[in-house]
């Protein structure tokens, strides 16, 4: 499962709703969103786009918390709740996930690239997984809100994730032995399908990997390099 993530830069964002969302000229002036952490982690702020509230349901930008249920939130007695990611196998009768799900609740995470520990060498280390042209991609996500202390409302979201053990490039990842998953990337082609996707089924359907000849991955502190006309995979 992935629990880290870089996101994009508040500029690098506003520029991809403008190329990629159609977002309108004005609007920046409708998004009064300060920066974010450089690095994703439980419980950090990071931004989702989803389904606006107009009229016209409009993609827009709003910050949640990594993990669909923050550590403010756990119940009573919980110390400990990973939901950053949710298994496209049982997010809707998960009862952490089941009612957002129900509800339509999907959104679009935003990144360069997501980590995933890797064994080959012998030990854990974590590499970036990202596109193979360097683009800004989006995962699957789930969004919910929270009614906050001070009458304010909040947002979490997490990412669905489905089974890699025969993809090329993600099965490479975890520890041996263990299931195999990645983070559903989601095709520029279908942003606005899964946005504006109420139904639970089609959205279960629309959950695959991602083609590997349009992914690489590297270890910490390299470079990714391939030949040219081959899967990057280093």
């Amino acid at each position: 499962m992935c629990v880290n993530y870089k996101p994009p830069t508040r500029a690098e964002l506003l520029e991809f709703m403008h190329s990629r969302m159609n977002a309108p000229d004005d609007w920046p002036d409708e998004w009064p969103i300060t920066d974010w952490p450089e690095d994703t982690w439980q419980d950090r702020a990071a931004p989702i786009i989803r389904s606006g509230v107009s009229p016209d349901g409009r993609a827009e930008v709003v910050i949640g918390s990594y993990g669909f249920i923050p550590k403010s939130h756990l119940p009573e007695g919980k110390k400990s709740y990973t939901t950053m990611n949710a298994r496209a196998e049982t997010i809707g009768e998960k009862r952490a996930y089941a009612k957002a799900w129900r509800q339509g609740q999907t959104c679009l995470v935003p990144m360069h690239a997501f980590r995933e520990p890797n064994y080959e060498s012998g030990k854990s280390e974590w590499w970036s997984i990202g596109m193979a042209d360097d683009a800004l991609f989006c995962v699957a996500g789930l969004w919910r809100t929270w009614a906050e202390a001070d009458g304010s409302e909040s947002f979490s979201f997490t990412q669905i994730t489905v089974n890699a053990d025969e993809h090329p490039l993600m099965s490479r990842f975890h520890k041996p032995g263990d299931e195999k998953r990645s983070l559903v990337i989601v095709p520029p082609s279908e942003y606005d399908d899964w946005l504006s996707c109420r139904d639970p089924e089609v959205a279960r359907f629309m959950l695959s990997l991602y083609p590997v000849e349009l992914m690489k991955a590297w270890p910490p502190a390299r470079k990714p390099v391939a030949e040219e006309g081959t899967p990057q995979l280093f």
